[in-house]
């Protein structure tokens, strides 16, 4: 018996999640909580195998009680269900432990197959949210191979960005006009493909392509 528990403030997606389970002879829902605070507690009294999650709780993000609840509970799945499609929120769900993430819109016998997969160990993502995660990954590895084709000149330029060096001090630095510097950051926006320093810092910095200062 795979056993639920339901973590949404919506009554009416509740009441309908219920009731598509209770036709099921191996899935059985333990508890159903309309908030984030007691999750960590309810896994504790009802021991589920898997939570629905969603992300839109009115006191803690269900993001954030992903990541709780994998770093206290890791054996127990967390299928997020949510109405959200945005990149941001499902990439973080991904980095927060989810072990599937499908929309709210997707017909019932897709819940309850996302379920049994989650639940049997493997990850479920809506086909929508797949390519998503497909594009996300190509993407980032054309970046990391942009990133490897910066210049040793480049590379120098971006150590002293992530230093916090204007243009004027990268040209002293580095014995380069002020207009070298210009074209060195151009060149580096456009292959990091970002806009502003504090852009080329960040992913700099998260990509280990420089060393901290």
């Amino acid at each position: 018996m795979i056993k639920v528990l339901l973590v949404d403030d919506h009554a009416i997606l509740r009441d309908g999640l219920k009731n598509i389970i209770a036709v099921e002879e191996d899935i059985a829902v333990v508890g159903e909580l309309t908030n984030g605070t007691e999750v960590l507690d309810t896994i504790e009294a009802t021991e589920p195998d898997i939570i629905l999650m969603d992300i839109n709780l009115p006191d803690k993000n269900g993001i954030e009680m992903t990541g709780l609840v994998k770093r206290h509970y890791p054996d127990c799945k967390v299928l997020i269900l949510t109405m959200y499609k945005h990149d941001e929120y499902f990439m973080s769900a991904l980095k927060a432990g989810a072990d599937g993430y499908i929309l709210k819109d997707a017909p019932a016998e897709e819940v309850i197959e996302a379920i049994q997969e989650v639940a049997g160990g493997n990850s479920i993502l809506h086909p929508s949210m797949a390519k998503k995660l497909v594009d996300y990954h190509q993407k980032k590895n054309q970046l990391n191979q942009n990133a490897k084709d910066l210049t040793d000149r480049e590379k120098d330029v971006l150590i002293c960005l992530v230093e916090g060096l204007s243009n004027k001090q990268i040209a002293e630095r580095l014995f380069i006009s002020d207009k070298t510097v210009k074209i060195h950051v151009s060149n580096i926006f456009k292959k990091l493909d970002v806009k502003s320093r504090s852009q080329a810092i960040i992913f700099a910095v998260q990509n280990q392509i420089v060393p901290l200062p």
